[in-house]
Formats: structure tokens, sequence, C-alpha cells
């Protein structure tokens, strides 16, 4: 395991200062009429920004080089487009990397610490992207379920993610490719984005909504919206929508066959049972055996690993396009749930896939940087303020500030 900073300290969002990332073309439109610039101007100068932010990837105004020099200025004086602070930045030993950030207050709050994570493999790069800084829903095997929620993060913070994430990787074009050049597909480091980070994102719908459809814009980020993926615990009611407003992939987490068991594992079943979550998927705007719904099914040592569970979770999504993606459990600290047995995964797999679903066992990922499914928690959370200062002043004296 690797642990970097950057190696020149990058300008950091400010709270003082409204934020141009995040706001669709309209309110973008509407604050540069607040700052004086002429209506005939509007339309042509948001198309600038646009592709200065979202394809060319630019962190300051002064790279705008199409841009005037007074209308820099102006737009310096008013708003800010800078990424959020890298607290600490992890490669895992097999090329994972996972990125603490932090975002200024909002209001009266304090600043706020998400975690991040980039997990490269053949042929594509998956973003993995919070929406909330902790979460409510207290799933028991977790980590993230551990760490109260402090709050939403809105569309700028969930977006500053990618691109934080693109400028490390250096998935940005370089700033002398003519404008308008975009970063072919097939060479881009990130192809995939899935909100699987902290938090449920559904129950931060609006937010998440607005940072999913500035991504996937045809003349900024450009991601396709059959590589974004949606997970979430179960707020049926939002599934609906995510479906109509938004259009991406949806993932479940469902992990249980059984109410009784599911109450446990996630307790938002108490709310919104099976039956219910089932039928909002088999109704998902969408979905075919192309557009197929993905189950996350976190495999437990004799919690939720026997052959009458792979045959209750076969019932269970009978006539549901599906793919179900087995976990291995990945283990944290203060847990008392264990992975199950590799034969006993390799078992329950081989029962779905001959009942004629796809039935993939993910591959654990970051363990070592508790960058894994389940591990993600604010390090603030894990480390004393002792702890945080003496290792930031460890990474200063170790990497200074050239």
């Amino acid at each position: 395991m690797e642990q970097a900073r950057p190696s020149a300290k990058p300008r950091s969002a400010s709270a003082e200062m409204p934020n141009l990332i995040g706001v669709d073309r309209e309110e973008m439109a509407a604050m540069l009429r607040g700052v004086g610039v002429p209506d005939r101007q509007v339309k042509m100068r948001v198309s600038q920004l646009w592709n200065w932010l979202y394809v060319r990837g630019v962190s300051d105004f002064d790279d705008m080089a199409n841009v005037s020099k007074d209308l820099r200025s102006t737009l310096r004086a008013h708003f800010t487009i800078a990424r959020p602070e890298i607290v600490e930045e992890q490669v895992s030993n097999d090329g994972t990397r996972k990125w603490l950030l932090r975002f200024p207050p909002r209001g009266a709050g304090r600043p706020v610490e998400v975690e991040t994570v980039y997990i490269p493999e053949a042929g594509r790069g998956t973003l993995c992207v919070s929406s909330q800084v902790g979460c409510t829903l207290t799933c028991s095997f977790c980590h993230t379920g551990t760490q109260r929620l402090v709050r939403n993060l809105t569309a700028e913070e969930i977006l500053s993610q990618l691109l934080l994430a693109r400028d490390r990787l250096g998935d940005f074009p370089d700033r002398d490719v003519p404008q308008g050049s975009m970063v072919p597909s097939s060479d881009r480091k990130i192809t995939n984005v899935v909100m699987m980070g902290m938090g449920e994102p559904l129950y931060n719908f609006e937010e998440v909504k607005k940072a999913l459809l500035i991504a996937s814009d045809g003349d900024g980020l450009s991601l396709s919206k059959r590589r974004i993926t949606l997970s979430t615990s179960g707020v049926v009611p939002e599934i609906y929508r995510t479906g109509d407003e938004i259009g991406v992939m949806l993932a479940i987490s469902l992990h249980a066959v059984r109410d009784d068991l599911r109450d446990i594992l996630v307790p938002i079943n108490k709310r919104y049972p099976l039956k219910e979550l089932i039928e909002a998927c088999r109704n998902y705007p969408g979905v075919s055996n192309a557009r197929r719904i993905t189950f996350e099914y976190v495999m437990l040592k004799d919690v939720n690993d026997s052959l009458q569970d792979a045959r209750d979770l076969v019932k269970l999504l009978k006539g549901v396009p599906a793919k179900i993606n087995l976990i291995p459990f990945n283990p944290w600290p203060g847990t008392n749930y264990q992975c199950s047995d590799w034969e006993q995964i390799e078992k329950f797999a081989d029962f779905i896939n001959q009942a004629g679903y796809a039935s993939p066992i993910r591959t654990p990922r970051g363990r070592d940087i508790l960058a894994a499914c389940g591990q993600l928690k604010s390090e603030s959370e894990r480390m004393k303020k002792t702890d945080r200062m003496a290792f930031e002043a460890m990474m200063i004296a170790g990497h200074g500030e050239d």
C-alpha cells in the first residue's frame, strides 16, 4: 500500500463563493447575467464555460484561453471552480486508489470529508462515488453504516469527485489539444461511474440527479448512461423516479432473500419489504435483457450463503432481467461477520448460473486500504486528531510542497 500527497498543493474549493460546477445550463446563465454578462453573450459564454469545465477539466479561470481577461477577472471575483482538498491519497497493492476529500462548510456547518475509490480493471476503470457524508441505513455488515449521517452532498460535491479523480489520473485532454477535442472513450481511465460510495443515493435524489445528468451530458463529461450505475438499498418510490428522470443503470443491495433476515442486514427492508422492492425492479423503466438490473449479494458465512438461499434467490428474481454480483464479505474493524468459505461461494454461484442468471464473483479490490465494498468510512472517523496531525506533519516532511 502506498500513501501519496499531490505534488503541488491545489487551490481548494471555497465556501464563500458559489461554484459553477454542478449547476445546469439555465442556472449558469442566470449566474452570468447576475455579474453583468450581456444577454446576447450569455449562451455563448455558457457553452465556453461548459467546455472548459467538463471537456478540458480546468480548475482555474486563468486557463480559459478563449475567455477575455476582463471576464476571467469577473468570474474569479464572484465564483469558484476549485477542487476539494485531498486530505489523503492511498494506492492499494492491486492498483486501487482511494481519496479522502474535504469539502468546505455549508452555511453554519463544518468542513466534511468523504471517500472516493478508483478501481482499474482490464479494459475499464470504475470510479465509486459517494452521495452523502455518512449514512442513515445502518446495514449491519457495512462499515459506512457505523458512521452517522452528517449531511447530503451537493451536485457540485458529487461531480467534483469525478473531476478530481480525472485530474489525478491524467484523464483530461492536454491543455494544448485544440478546444472541443474529447478524450476518446477507449482511452479513458474512468469509463464507468458507480454511485456505490458512502450514503444512500436515493435519499439525496435531487442532487444526485443533477450531478448524473451533467456527467452524462454529451457536450461535457459525456459518460454513457449505460456506464453509470446507481446502487440503492431499496428506496422504492425513488426507484421509479430514477428510471424516469435519470435513466441510468440500477443496482440493488439485496443481500437476503427473506424479510426476517433482510430486516437485520438491510433495515430499510422494514419500510420497503422484498415484495415491494422486487415489484419496483420488475417495472423499472427501460429494464430488459439488454439493460439488466444488478443485484448485489454479500456472502456472509452461515448467514445467507446456503444452497437453499440460492434456490430462494432464483425464485425471488423470477421474471426480472437480472445479473447477480456475489461479493465476498470484506472485513472491517469491529465486525462480527465472516466471509463465506470460497468453496461455498463457488457452489452458490454455480447453482445460480445453472438457473440462467449471470453470477460473477466480485474480486475483492483495495482491501489493504479499506477501499473495498462496504469498507468506506471517513478517515476522520477512524483517526484521532493527534494522529491526523502527526500524519500530516510526516507527509509534509516527506514530500514537501513542491
